[in-house]
């Protein structure tokens, strides 16, 4: 634990266990909200057959609509446990390193 709270520059033991808490929080929400969203516009598994690649198909397109789902959940789910700055800043810099950092100068 104090490794991590170093790592994150956090002072209480507390912190980390709502970090924690909004991380899984938000994983969970991120992947019950994209399959209806899905859903909602015609894309299912059931779509493309039963075949390995249209798996992986399907799959990798979930996981591209998942991960803007979940960034901005990790943001809101940070500042409603009052964690926002952490967030904000792990966002931030996440985004900075696939080339999005552009987006906050």
């Amino acid at each position: 634990m104090e490794k991590l709270k170093e790592r994150w520059g956090i002072e209480s033991n507390f912190s980390i266990l709502v970090i924690l808490l909004v991380f899984a929080i938000t994983g969970s929400s991120s992947l019950k909200i994209a399959r209806p969203l899905l859903e909602y516009i015609g894309f299912t598994r059931d779509l493309f057959g039963q075949e390995w690649y249209f798996s992986v198909f399907y799959w990798t397109i979930r996981i591209l609509v998942i991960f803007p789902i979940y960034q901005v959940l990790l943001v809101f789910f940070g500042w409603l446990f009052g964690q926002f700055r952490f967030f904000w800043n792990m966002e931030k810099q996440m985004l900075s390193r696939i080339g999005l950092g552009f987006l906050f100068k």
